[in-house]
């Protein structure tokens, strides 16, 4: 799912194609994109976009009159400039927003359709789809630590949870995990201080090194493809190939759909966490720290 980085890269690119053009038409290849009735789509045809905004994992669009366009991409939606009145031919392709130079289209791979169009007014309108979490970049570090603390939780969970922090996902926590040298099962109350001081730091440095490099990206070429693991990160799926801090073999933990990736030795103390799937097939046998899994390694 495109996180707060690629969320700005793609306001990034768009704001030079879009900001100030007017709605020239909007069509839809799938009636299950729009989840909302009022006020109608016709509504918002030749408009002009005088706002371009980020709403935790959504980017919403604000038209004259007090209207918003918000798209949630979900996990696999993605944008791309193409020609004008472009064709959505193809299953993947849901709906496009044509422009006088050019058409916005929003594609989906797979065959879940997630991803949501909602048309709203005012800024009323807008809070009613924000889940709440706090952006990082305008709190400060008791705020942040409030919270997440509020609520005993792992750092992963926490970090992830859009009611409590805005805009990070699975990637870019596993990154931010790295950075401050924490493991991602530690429990949110069980922090010390200096570990708070870390994990805030690590948090907004992480962000804005990967929102600053996708946003200078982005204003070179449209962000056509859009990814979850992006060269040059740390952990993030890196499983199995040496952590840049320490050498050590980058290790995982899976479960459902989804795969946390951290470092044993710069993370948690030399541990390796009990991955679902394996650690029910080893059982005993599953090595606890680094040297039991050097050990199997070499059997």
């Amino acid at each position: 799912m495109p996180e707060l980085p690629d969320i700005e890269a793609y306001i990034a690119a768009l704001e030079p194609r879009i900001l100030g053009q007017r709605i020239e038409g909007i069509r839809l290849a799938s009636v299950f994109l729009l989840r909302t009735t009022q006020p109608p789509i016709s509504d918002v045809q030749g408009r002009t976009i005088g706002e371009l905004r980020r709403v935790g994992k959504r980017i919403a669009m604000g038209l004259e009159g007090d209207l918003w366009l918000v798209l949630h991409l979900m996990i696999a939606g993605r944008l791309h400039w193409r020609p004008s009145q472009a064709k959505l031919a193809g299953r993947q392709n849901l709906a496009a927003f044509d422009f006088s130079d050019g058409s916005l289209v929003l594609t989906e791979a797979g065959t879940k359709r997630r991803a949501a169009l909602h048309i709203l007014r005012g800024e009323e309108g807008l809070r009613l789809i924000d889940p709440g979490g706090m952006e990082v970049f305008t709190a400060d570090l008791e705020a942040f630590r409030s919270a997440l603390a509020a609520d005993n939780h792992t750092l992963k969970r926490a970090l992830t949870d859009p009611r409590l922090v805005s805009g990070i996902g699975n990637a870019y926590s596993d990154e931010i995990l790295h950075a401050a040298q924490l493991s991602p099962i530690a429990q949110t109350q069980k922090l010390t201080t200096e570990e708070w001081e870390r994990l805030f730091a690590a948090t907004r440095s992480t962000l804005a090194l990967w929102m600053e490099r996708l946003r200078a990206e982005a204003r070179e070429q449209f962000p056509e493809k859009v990814t979850a693991f992006r060269n040059g990160m740390a952990a993030h799926g890196r499983y199995g190939a040496p952590c840049p801090r320490c050498g050590e073999t980058i290790q995982r933990i899976r479960y459902a759909d989804h795969e946390t990736n951290y470092c044993a030795r710069c993370q948690t103390g030399g541990k390796i966490l009990a991955d679902r799937g394996l650690s029910r097939l080893l059982g005993a046998d599953w090595p606890r720290t680094l040297e039991e899994l050097e050990a199997l390694q070499r059997r």
